[in-house]
């Protein structure tokens, strides 16, 4: 094992989009990063490569978020290569096409599965090094969609409406200690890597009349994860004000 002398990071989902940019951030800003992935490793390599050619030390960690197993075994490599996790970025998610009326079980099942449970178990599995360490942050990627009822979306806003209370239950729970907060972003771009087949409300319908770019979250991410001192238990949402009542 070797003890890193700079920070800790593992970040879920780290190949690829959200969770590549966070990676990066972190990387800049002074991390060792730990970056998990599940089927982009080709992308997660890319990503460690980056990373080290910041001159910060990085590794792949291959696991699926929702199986206990895999993320115990995870979390036991990054503890192995770098030696502590000063933060766990919870980004891993999926986001299906799934309405109301059309919810099948594996729909359900898969999406609970990745993008609640898979942030309890991480969690979970990074608690007893932070509290050992008697210091860390948890960073949960929340979405608009756990603070509205997105129709076309059930399982996804019903897992992250989950994300945000166990926000808060965790918070409360390791207080003073670890520090754990969410994101909720609204529609961000990332150049390069959008889908042609999702569908994003019009920018007119924002207050702000434009989309979010990467670094309004990983600006954010950034902050929590190195300056916020007496935050805890909050959920931020980054969406150019679509939440406004």
């Amino acid at each position: 094992m070797r003890r890193s002398q700079s920070r800790v990071a593992l970040v879920t989902g780290g190949g690829r989009r959200l969770g590549k940019q966070i990676c990066l951030a972190l990387a800049r800003e002074g991390f060792d990063v730990g970056v998990n992935y599940h089927e982009s490793a080709a992308g997660a390599r890319s990503v460690v490569e980056t990373i080290k050619s910041y001159g910060r030390h990085s590794a792949p960690f291959k696991a699926d978020v929702s199986k206990s197993s895999q993320v115990d075994r995870m979390i036991q490599g990054v503890l192995d290569a770098f030696g502590r996790i000063d933060v766990l970025v919870n980004n891993a998610a999926v986001f299906i096409y799934s309405p109301a009326r059309q919810t099948t079980e594996t729909n359900w099942d898969t999406t609970i599965s990745i993008n609640l449970k898979g942030v309890f178990l991480c969690s979970k599995g990074v608690i007893p090094q932070m509290l050992k360490q008697k210091r860390g942050r948890i960073i949960n990627i929340a979405s608009l969609g756990g603070k509205q009822s997105w129709t076309e979306h059930m399982p996804y806003s019903v897992a992250k409406s989950g994300v945000i209370m166990l926000t808060q239950i965790m918070a409360k729970a390791l207080a003073p200690n670890v520090m754990v907060n969410a994101i909720a972003p609204g529609t961000i771009l990332i150049p390069g890597e959008e889908s042609r087949s999702i569908k994003h409300i019009s920018p007119k319908n924002i207050p702000m009349k434009k989309y979010g770019a990467p670094s309004d979250i990983t600006d954010m991410v950034v902050y929590l994860a190195t300056r916020a001192s007496y935050i805890t238990g909050q959920t931020f949402s980054i969406d150019g004000g679509r939440s406004i009542p």
